[in-house]
């Protein structure tokens, strides 16, 4: 008899636990109506851009494409190891008519104390920092005028391979 009045009063609490109070919850959703967009604000000034390095001395891309005028935000990623004494790389956006072999060897001349941009960067629109593998690094600018502009990596030896062209439209 008490062990049926013991459980008669476990079962009793648990009821009462299990039920809870009245708090009901409510959930809110938002309406949509169909075939409309929430709206988000877009810049068409400003791009985000991003290219990678490797140590088999390559960019992963060989193109941009941006507008007069933006402000461009370019990210540079060192996907391999080795450091940057050995294999460093950079993005340099160079002017129109530059020489790619002519600037190339003025920074190998510049060295590292000028992070391999000769002459003060007179030739070069923008440019990042050098970098090792496993780092990265960003720089933002404003894209020039309407024309097609040749980038490179100024390490010593890289430019050969790592190159690409930045169309301005």
């Amino acid at each position: 008899m008490r062990i049926t009045r013991v459980l008669m009063v476990f079962a009793i609490v648990g009821l009462l636990v299990s039920c809870g109070g009245g708090d009901k919850k409510e959930e809110k959703k938002e309406k949509v109506k169909i075939g409309s967009k929430k709206e988000t604000k877009k810049d068409n000034n400003k791009v985000n851009l991003a290219i990678a390095g490797n140590d088999l001395m390559q960019f992963d891309k060989k193109e941009f494409k941006v507008k007069a005028g933006q402000e461009v935000t370019l990210t540079l990623r060192h996907t391999g190891k080795i450091d940057i004494k050995i294999m460093g790389h950079n993005f340099v956006l160079l002017k129109q008519g530059v020489a790619i072999p002519a600037f190339s060897a003025s920074a190998a001349s510049a060295g590292q104390p000028e992070d391999w941009i000769p002459d003060g960067g007179k030739d070069v629109i923008a440019h990042t920092k050098m970098i090792g593998g496993g780092q990265s690094t960003t720089v933002t600018f404003t894209a020039p005028a309407t024309g097609t502009y040749d980038f490179i990596c100024s390490f010593p030896g890289h430019s050969g391979l790592m190159k690409g062209k930045f169309i301005v439209e």
